[in-house]
């Protein structure tokens, strides 16, 4: 059994968003009672209550001394002791990682000012026939049935982003079955960059769309309006949420660009072998880092991790800290390159794009270590433009100029 995740959106009324902040607010202050009966206790008596039966006994005391929590559902605020126990197992893991010597930060639980989502674990909610979601104590709200969830309904899940638009993300757990990909033959290596998206070991290269540069100018301009506004004036909210809006449509731009290749990539291909990346490494090169964000390779290689299984494909990763851009894929011999040369030149007469090297020596080692003698990868355009193949210059052991990227 696999689970998957549906979203759609929802348009509740006005009475319907009074009783969702309400649902929020109380789990908040549940929240805050619980940490801080936690905190006092074992301060007191040095006794740990952070498992989940322990903090639903106190959800049972809060709900006898103040009846105004008997306004949200028992699941709802159940599921508070849930997010509050795992915090704390995540905190207790961290710190044992610290001891390990692992370079993270413990994290202990705190307070919350706002809780952005509630959660119904197991009832408390129902599909209506009439595209019409039921939610106990809040009401029949519509919303946008795009597609029917696959699989046995778990939980559901409400949230609102910075801009005011309301969701429902359903859980549910699906039959996991095993598919035979279309090509399992293709193979193919891929390198991401900032001066083109990806590059593939064939030589396509997928331009960057760079969704947030293109959208500065207007995003500057409102964040400017918003510097001007009075705190606390209906016209600074306003602002905040024309700027919420700009960032919620360059976010939404960059998923459609990455599912999009991603589906293309994958359908493709069966086998797919890409770099080990330290994101929050890179993300400490104030020159780069609002580029590598912009271009977001962890969603990219975390959608094709998931959409290559789920098509048959192979999907595999290379050792961590490869030095994948200073070796030859021809000969494997170490070629010394500073990030602005672009072009891979070798001893034994190799010349090609640096980054169509790298994804060749991507898939080398990946399929070496997937146990796959013959790295190929396939020499078929998949985006609308071809560039030189370095699996196939390797083979003829002749030279050629770098690949024209887009």
């Amino acid at each position: 059994m696999e689970l998957r995740s549906y979203n759609f959106r929802l348009y509740p009324s006005k009475k319907q968003k009074g009783r969702l902040f309400s649902q929020f607010n109380l789990c908040c202050e549940l929240y805050n009672i619980l940490l801080e009966r936690c905190k006092t206790t074992y301060k007191t008596k040095k006794v740990s209550l952070h498992s989940r039966t322990s903090l639903n006994n106190i959800i049972k005391e809060a709900k006898t001394s103040d009846s105004k929590f008997t306004s949200a559902h028992s699941q709802v605020l159940q599921n508070c002791s849930d997010r509050l126990s795992k915090a704390y197992t995540n905190f207790f893991r961290r710190v044992k990682e610290k001891k390990q010597g692992k370079g993270v930060k413990t994290g202990f639980p705190r307070f919350k000012k706002r809780v952005k989502s509630i959660t119904y674990p197991q009832s408390g909610f129902k599909l209506l026939s009439d595209k019409r979601l039921h939610i106990s104590k809040v009401g029949n709200i519509p919303f946008i049935l795009h597609r029917l969830p696959r699989g046995k309904i778990k939980t559901l899940t409400i949230k609102r982003n910075r801009a005011g638009q309301w969701f429902a993300a359903f859980s549910c757990e699906v039959e996991s079955s095993k598919r035979t990909h279309p090509h399992p033959d293709t193979k193919v290596g891929i390198d991401v960059g900032i001066e083109n998206f990806a590059t593939l070991s064939n030589g396509e290269a997928i331009s960057n769309p760079r969704f947030l540069v293109e959208s500065e100018r207007k995003l500057k301009k409102l964040q400017r309006r918003l510097s001007r506004k009075k705190k606390g004036s209906a016209n600074r909210g306003k602002a905040i949420y024309k700027v919420a809006k700009c960032h919620i449509h360059i976010a939404n731009q960059r998923t459609d660009f990455l599912h999009q290749t991603s589906n293309i990539i994958t359908k493709r291909y069966g086998f797919i072998g890409v770099e080990t990346l330290n994101i929050n490494g890179m993300l400490k090169n104030h020159c780069l880092a609002k580029h590598i964000v912009d271009a977001s390779w962890g969603k990219f290689l975390d959608m094709l991790s998931y959409k290559a299984e789920s098509a048959g494909g192979q999907f595999v990763k290379d050792k961590p800290f490869a030095p994948t851009s200073q070796t030859c894929p021809k000969c494997d011999r170490r070629v010394p390159k500073k990030l602005s040369d672009r072009v891979h030149k070798c001893k034994c007469g190799y010349v090609v794009h640096r980054d169509v090297a790298s994804a060749n020596v991507i898939l080398n080692d990946t399929a070496g270590r997937a146990g796959i003698s013959d790295a190929c990868g396939d020499l078929t355009s998949t985006f609308g433009y071809n560039g030189p193949s370095a699996s196939r210059v390797a083979e003829a052991g002749t030279t050629c100029d770098s690949p024209q990227l887009h």
